[in-house]
């Protein structure tokens, strides 16, 4: 969580790093197999992974009902996914002949596409707001894509994209970490779920051996975190109805199990990936 970029001591929003960056819009870089290799050297991809693990270390052990902090930008990144439901109550499905892919999400995907850099605006400090049109692009990468009407996991990696950013800019700290998934990512879970049944969503390059939801993939890394010497329980009881109802509400992992009663490594994912300052494909220095 870009820990060599915070100050030491306060965790005022006034008190911003000194950091300088040299913001740009993200585009694609991984455009065949071949490139994959630029992927797994570049500075994006050190820091998407360190962001991920973490945030998995943070929450080994810790169920989502624990006390943590809940930071000034968490209660705006909440009031922004908030924002973010609420256009779908108000954007229903429209009738059509086909059962997939209501029509209905292209107009709520396009208040988001003329939306989303205020959004973002609201999010950071003041100090930062020259990074909302270059953090805002991953925002909108982060809920489907308005041509197909899919969703799938890499979709859900540019969200964690944005949040990564976030961390890097200054705006999300180290001790938001259990707030950053207990509150944030949960609560994007919720959205998605609800944009997904509300307009069909089809799965985007659903490959069904990945892994156990065609749409989501983080929940199943942190929640088994979350897990970690768990006093009873254990795999087998992951198919059990009864526990799953009984502990859905503490463990992402049996959250995500009710919600269907696994990626990075993957060219269909990475090749929709973009690419910015923030997270640069240039490789790692040495």
């Amino acid at each position: 969580m870009a820990e060599t970029e915070q100050s030491s001591g306060s965790s005022h929003e006034d008190d911003m790093p000194p950091v300088s960056f040299n913001f740009m819009l993200p585009k694609k870089e991984i455009s065949m197999v071949p490139d994959m290799g630029k992927w797994k050297r570049s500075q994006a991809y050190a820091d998407y992974m360190g962001f991920i693990l973490t945030l998995n270390e943070g929450v080994k052990g810790k169920k989502l009902t624990c006390e943590y902090q809940v930071s000034e930008t968490v209660e705006k990144l909440l009031a922004m996914l908030a924002t973010l439901d609420r256009w779908i109550d108000e954007t229903p499905p429209v009738d059509q002949p086909s059962r997939f892919g209501n029509k209905a999400y292209r107009t709520w995907y396009a208040k988001l596409d003329q939306e989303a850099e205020a959004l973002v605006t609201g999010v950071l400090p003041s100090e930062r707001h020259d990074a909302a049109p270059e953090i805002a692009v991953y925002l909108k990468e982060a809920v489907g894509n308005s041509t197909r009407i899919d969703y799938g996991t890499g979709h859900e990696a540019a969200f964690a994209a944005f949040l990564c950013c976030l961390c890097k800019v200054g705006a999300l700290r180290i001790e938001d970490q259990l707030a950053i998934i207990f509150k944030v990512f949960d609560t994007y879970l919720q959205v998605m779920h609800k944009l997904q049944k509300t307009y069909r969503m089809e799965p985007a390059g659903s490959q069904g051996v990945w892994g156990l939801d065609d749409f989501q993939f983080l929940p199943f890394i942190w929640g088994s975190s979350q897990l970690i010497d768990h006093p009873t329980l254990e795999p087998k009881h992951f198919v059990e109805e009864k526990v799953v109802n009984e502990y859905h509400q503490d463990y992402m992992f049996l959250e995500s199990i009710k919600f269907i009663n696994e990626c990075l490594e993957k060219f269909p994912v990475i090749q929709h990936f973009k690419f910015g300052s923030l997270l640069s494909i240039q490789p790692v220095k040495p």
